[in-house]
Formats: structure tokens, sequence, C-alpha cells
């Protein structure tokens, strides 16, 4: 798994309209936790498993984190499969 930044986590949680407080209910985190892996841009200060459960909470929702690539890392709707069409 890729780390994701501050600003990845952000912008995912604009991108589905969440607040602090919904993304650490679904991340079963303590608030403070989600600030503090939002406040900075780049690499996020809290432990491996709480990153891991930010992100794993906004990808059951379709967010998905784009590495850095040229152009910046960055967050989009992860297309829907076969399946789910």
């Amino acid at each position: 798994m890729k780390f994701i930044t501050g600003a990845q986590i952000r912008a995912a949680r604009g991108l589905v309209r969440w607040s602090a407080d919904d993304l650490a209910a679904a991340a079963q985190l303590g608030i403070s936790t989600v600030r503090r892996a939002e406040a900075d841009n780049g690499s996020s200060p809290i432990t491996t498993a709480n990153l891991k459960a930010i992100q794993l909470a906004l990808e059951s929702v379709g967010v998905e984190f784009i590495p850095e690539n040229g152009g910046g890392a960055g967050v989009r709707f992860r297309k829907p499969s076969h399946a789910e069409k």
C-alpha cells in the first residue's frame, strides 16, 4: 500500500462530502487523529495502521488514490467495475 498524503485525505473527504467527524467514524479513529493526518500536505505524522484505516475507509466509498505521476498525487472516484454497473 502506497502512503497517502494529508492533501489527498482532505481532497478525498471533499470528494465524498464527508466531514472530519464522518471520516473518523468510518475509520474508527479519533477526530484528532484525522486532523493530524490532514495537517500537512506531505506525508502524514500518524501511524501506518491509522493511515491505512483512513485510506481503507475512503476507498470503501469509491475513492481512488492516484500516486505521484508527474502531475502530482491526487484522488478521484474509482471507475465502476462491470459487476457494479
